[in-house]
Protein backbone atom coordinates (compact mmCIF):
# COMPACT_ATOMS: atom_id res chain seq x y z
CA UNK A 1 0.00 0.00 0.00
CA UNK A 2 2.87 2.49 1.13
CA UNK A 3 4.53 1.28 -2.72
CA UNK A 4 1.34 2.70 -4.12
CA UNK A 5 0.87 5.52 -2.50
CA UNK A 6 4.48 7.10 -3.44
CA UNK A 7 4.43 5.90 -7.10
CA UNK A 8 1.16 7.61 -7.18
CA UNK A 9 2.41 10.45 -5.27
CA UNK A 10 5.55 10.80 -7.61
CA UNK A 11 3.47 10.35 -11.08
CA UNK A 12 1.50 13.01 -9.85
CA UNK A 13 4.38 15.28 -9.40
CA UNK A 14 5.82 14.55 -12.99
CA UNK A 15 1.88 15.37 -14.23
CA UNK A 16 2.49 18.23 -12.80
CA UNK A 17 5.84 19.87 -13.45
CA UNK A 18 4.65 18.51 -17.48
CA UNK A 19 1.20 20.42 -17.19
CA UNK A 20 3.45 23.28 -16.47
CA UNK A 21 5.37 22.89 -18.90
CA UNK A 22 8.86 22.39 -16.46
CA UNK A 23 11.23 20.07 -18.18
CA UNK A 24 12.34 16.73 -15.35
CA UNK A 25 14.95 18.53 -12.79
CA UNK A 26 18.33 17.86 -13.46
CA UNK A 27 20.42 16.86 -10.28
CA UNK A 28 24.32 18.73 -8.94
CA UNK A 29 25.41 16.36 -6.43
CA UNK A 30 28.54 16.55 -4.53
CA UNK A 31 28.81 12.90 -3.48
CA UNK A 32 25.83 11.32 -2.25
CA UNK A 33 24.48 14.92 -1.27
CA UNK A 34 21.82 16.89 -3.66
CA UNK A 35 22.74 20.61 -4.10
CA UNK A 36 20.30 22.18 -6.59
CA UNK A 37 18.33 21.23 -9.60
CA UNK A 38 17.77 22.87 -12.40
CA UNK A 39 14.38 22.69 -14.76
CA UNK A 40 13.45 25.44 -17.19
CA UNK A 41 10.32 26.08 -19.49
CA UNK A 42 9.26 28.14 -22.41
CA UNK A 43 6.74 30.49 -22.04
CA UNK A 44 6.08 32.43 -25.38
CA UNK A 45 9.28 33.79 -26.57
CA UNK A 46 11.03 33.97 -22.64
CA UNK A 47 13.23 30.91 -21.74
CA UNK A 48 12.99 30.31 -17.88
CA UNK A 49 15.14 28.39 -15.61
CA UNK A 50 14.53 27.90 -12.24
CA UNK A 51 17.45 26.87 -9.95
CA UNK A 52 15.71 24.96 -6.35
CA UNK A 53 18.43 25.01 -4.15
CA UNK A 54 18.89 22.47 -1.00
CA UNK A 55 19.14 23.58 2.48
CA UNK A 56 22.85 24.82 3.80
CA UNK A 57 23.84 25.19 -0.04
CA UNK A 58 23.89 28.27 -2.11
CA UNK A 59 24.92 29.40 -5.54
CA UNK A 60 25.59 32.57 -7.30
CA UNK A 61 24.24 35.22 -9.69
CA UNK A 62 25.03 35.78 -12.92
CA UNK A 63 26.88 39.01 -12.31
CA UNK A 64 28.80 38.13 -9.65
CA UNK A 65 32.57 39.22 -10.87
CA UNK A 66 30.81 42.15 -12.52
CA UNK A 67 29.08 43.24 -9.33
CA UNK A 68 32.62 42.68 -7.88
CA UNK A 69 34.58 44.68 -9.54
CA UNK A 70 32.73 47.77 -9.36
CA UNK A 71 33.02 47.41 -5.50
CA UNK A 72 36.46 46.29 -5.37
CA UNK A 73 37.19 49.55 -7.67
CA UNK A 74 40.61 47.77 -8.61
CA UNK A 75 41.52 46.74 -5.21
CA UNK A 76 42.94 42.72 -4.74
CA UNK A 77 39.96 40.44 -3.73
CA UNK A 78 40.26 36.89 -1.45
CA UNK A 79 38.65 35.49 -4.73
CA UNK A 80 35.53 35.27 -6.56
CA UNK A 81 33.09 32.44 -6.77
CA UNK A 82 31.73 30.94 -10.70
CA UNK A 83 28.72 33.04 -11.36
CA UNK A 84 25.97 31.07 -13.28
CA UNK A 85 25.75 30.60 -16.62
CA UNK A 86 23.67 29.11 -19.26
CA UNK A 87 24.88 28.60 -23.11
CA UNK A 88 22.14 27.46 -25.56
CA UNK A 89 22.68 26.21 -28.14
CA UNK A 90 20.32 23.89 -30.74
CA UNK A 91 17.31 25.84 -31.71
CA UNK A 92 17.36 28.92 -30.03
CA UNK A 93 19.60 31.75 -29.36
CA UNK A 94 18.75 34.79 -27.15
CA UNK A 95 17.19 37.85 -28.61
CA UNK A 96 17.78 40.11 -25.51
CA UNK A 97 19.82 40.27 -22.01
CA UNK A 98 19.12 37.55 -19.00
CA UNK A 99 17.62 38.61 -16.33
CA UNK A 100 17.59 36.56 -12.60
CA UNK A 101 16.19 36.97 -9.29
CA UNK A 102 17.13 39.81 -7.06
CA UNK A 103 20.53 38.17 -5.23
CA UNK A 104 21.35 38.05 -1.88
CA UNK A 105 24.25 40.21 -0.79
CA UNK A 106 26.68 37.72 0.96
CA UNK A 107 29.75 39.88 1.38
CA UNK A 108 32.33 40.74 3.98
CA UNK A 109 33.52 44.00 3.09
CA UNK A 110 35.61 44.07 5.56
CA UNK A 111 38.09 41.61 4.34
CA UNK A 112 37.68 42.87 0.69
CA UNK A 113 35.14 39.70 -0.34
CA UNK A 114 32.13 40.42 -2.20
CA UNK A 115 29.69 37.89 -3.13
CA UNK A 116 25.91 37.63 -4.37
CA UNK A 117 23.32 34.97 -4.59
CA UNK A 118 20.90 32.65 -3.84
CA UNK A 119 19.41 30.03 -1.23
CA UNK A 120 16.24 28.35 -1.77
CA UNK A 121 15.27 29.79 -5.36
CA UNK A 122 16.57 31.28 -7.80
CA UNK A 123 14.55 32.84 -11.14
CA UNK A 124 16.88 33.28 -14.61
CA UNK A 125 15.25 34.87 -17.44
CA UNK A 126 15.78 35.67 -21.69
CA UNK A 127 13.65 36.56 -24.39
CA UNK A 128 15.04 33.64 -27.44
CA UNK A 129 14.48 32.86 -31.05
CA UNK A 130 14.35 30.65 -33.15
CA UNK A 131 17.91 29.81 -34.62
CA UNK A 132 17.83 26.50 -36.19
CA UNK A 133 15.57 23.01 -36.02
CA UNK A 134 16.17 20.68 -33.39
CA UNK A 135 16.33 20.43 -29.55
CA UNK A 136 18.01 23.39 -27.49
CA UNK A 137 20.16 22.27 -24.74
CA UNK A 138 20.78 24.89 -22.28
CA UNK A 139 24.55 24.16 -20.80
CA UNK A 140 24.79 25.60 -16.94
CA UNK A 141 27.94 26.26 -15.29
CA UNK A 142 28.40 27.90 -12.38
CA UNK A 143 29.41 26.75 -8.46
CA UNK A 144 26.71 25.32 -5.59
CA UNK A 145 28.80 26.21 -1.71
CA UNK A 146 28.01 25.30 1.42
CA UNK A 147 30.19 27.15 4.60
CA UNK A 148 32.70 24.73 4.08
CA UNK A 149 32.61 23.49 0.29
CA UNK A 150 32.01 24.47 -3.31
CA UNK A 151 30.94 22.43 -5.90
CA UNK A 152 31.54 23.05 -9.57
CA UNK A 153 28.48 23.44 -11.91
CA UNK A 154 28.49 21.83 -15.20
CA UNK A 155 25.23 20.42 -15.83
CA UNK A 156 22.79 20.10 -19.11
CA UNK A 157 18.78 20.61 -19.42
CA UNK A 158 17.04 19.30 -22.87
CA UNK A 159 14.32 21.20 -23.35
CA UNK A 160 12.10 19.39 -26.16
CA UNK A 161 8.95 22.04 -26.28
CA UNK A 162 8.17 23.87 -29.32
CA UNK A 163 7.01 25.91 -27.53
CA UNK A 164 5.06 29.03 -27.26
CA UNK A 165 1.46 29.52 -26.13
CA UNK A 166 1.04 30.63 -22.59
CA UNK A 167 -2.83 31.30 -21.28
CA UNK A 168 -3.40 33.89 -19.38
CA UNK A 169 -1.03 35.61 -17.15
CA UNK A 170 2.81 34.47 -17.36
CA UNK A 171 3.92 32.70 -14.43
CA UNK A 172 7.51 34.86 -14.45
CA UNK A 173 7.03 38.26 -15.31
CA UNK A 174 10.60 39.97 -16.46
CA UNK A 175 9.39 43.20 -14.24
CA UNK A 176 9.61 40.66 -11.44
CA UNK A 177 13.65 40.41 -12.02
CA UNK A 178 16.67 42.34 -12.12
CA UNK A 179 18.90 42.69 -15.73
CA UNK A 180 21.81 40.81 -15.77
CA UNK A 181 24.88 43.65 -15.22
Amino acid sequence: MIRLLLTAGILSGLMNAYASGWTDPVEVRQEENLCLTYQAKLEGSLLIVRATIEPGWHTFAMDIKKRAEEKLAGKASLGIERGTEFLLSGGFETAGPWYQSAPKDFSKPEIRYYSWGYERQAIFAAKVKRAGAGPVKIAIRGQACTETSCKNIDAAISLMQAGGKTEGEPEIRLTDLVQVR
